[in-house]
């Protein structure tokens, strides 16, 4: 009888063990918002996201630099274009969060796990299940009332930024899966070169612009740079690590649920510690983007 209730026993365990960091990278990711919030402002944009990932990239480089070289030319050319999509991307949502408040972006950007079925399905020319649907209006009714928590008016600039970052974010994964000559390349050189492109792009584009990288690093005092070491180490180069490591030894559907509480900590870290306030219209609207994106994800699958 020990013999067959041990692993039982044991089995909680290690899934708990598997789980907690994959749940640690939704945690931080959720404060990403609050912590891009606070050290950016519409001039910074594209320098702090040069300091950014421009921290990351030497070590990731010097971590896959044998499986850099094993790329094709054909694989290079694949990353760099999904990286070109990435920096368009984090573009998206770093003005955007800017312009809105955390806690709006995080619910808002959870959009994407509706609107990535939505959009393979029109691609396969695949009807999605009629529950997937009903989901899929609940969460754009939710993201109506979040965006009219202070009373019915014109969406704020940030809310409609946020909106097309998650439509960016579901062009990537459906890139990604399309994109033939990335299919079977490994993780880590696959999303160096992605931000080693996405860097490049936000180089080019911070020459000229009134806040140059070096002012905007010259300017920073011990809270930005506490909050771009935690956007850089935390929020890039650990998730990346976790998710690497969760994969061989859970499912990806676990992963991908634990990581689809993302906007559940963006609302607690905006409300907490940002003082956001959402009010009776905004709280039910996240609430049902929550519930939306919830039972999309289980009627998708």
């Amino acid at each position: 009888m020990s013999s067959i209730a041990v692993p039982g026993a044991l089995a909680p365990r290690r899934a708990w063990l598997t789980d907690l960091p994959v749940l640690l990278v939704a945690v931080v990711w959720g404060a990403s918002y609050l912590a891009a919030k606070d050290i950016t402002t519409a001039r910074t944009v594209i320098a702090v996201l040069v300091l950014r990932f421009g921290v990351v990239l030497p070590v990731l480089v010097i971590a896959g630099r044998r499986s850099l070289r094993a790329l094709s030319a054909a694989q290079w050319r694949g990353a760099a274009l999904l990286g070109l999509i990435l920096s368009g991307i984090f573009l998206l949502e770093t003005y955007g969060v800017v312009h809105t408040s955390a806690t709006n972006a995080g619910l808002i950007i959870s959009l994407t796990m509706i609107f990535t079925p939505l959009a393979e399905a029109a691609v396969t020319r695949a009807r999605p299940p009629r529950a997937f649907l009903a989901a899929a209006g609940v969460s754009v009714l939710g993201v109506v009332l979040l965006t009219q928590g202070g009373g019915f008016t014109r969406p704020s600039l940030g809310d409609l930024l946020m909106l097309l970052a998650a439509l960016a974010r579901t062009v990537h994964v459906l890139a990604m899966s399309r994109v033939k000559s990335v299919q079977g390349a490994d993780a880590l050189p696959l999303t160096t070169v992605q931000l080693g492109a996405a860097v490049a792009v936000f180089a080019v584009l911070s020459t000229g612009t009134d806040a140059t990288v070096w002012g905007t690093a010259a300017g920073f005092g011990a809270r930005e740079w506490g909050g771009l070491l935690f956007l850089a180490a935390f929020c890039t180069l650990f998730a990346f690590c976790v998710q690497m490591w969760a994969v061989r030894r859970t499912s990806p559907s676990r992963v991908s649920l634990l990581l689809g509480t993302e906007p559940l900590w963006a609302a607690a870290a905006g409300i907490t510690l940002g003082g956001e306030r959402l009010g009776a219209l905004g709280l039910m609207g996240g609430v049902l983007v929550l519930a939306g994106t919830a039972w999309g994800r289980r009627a998708a699958g």
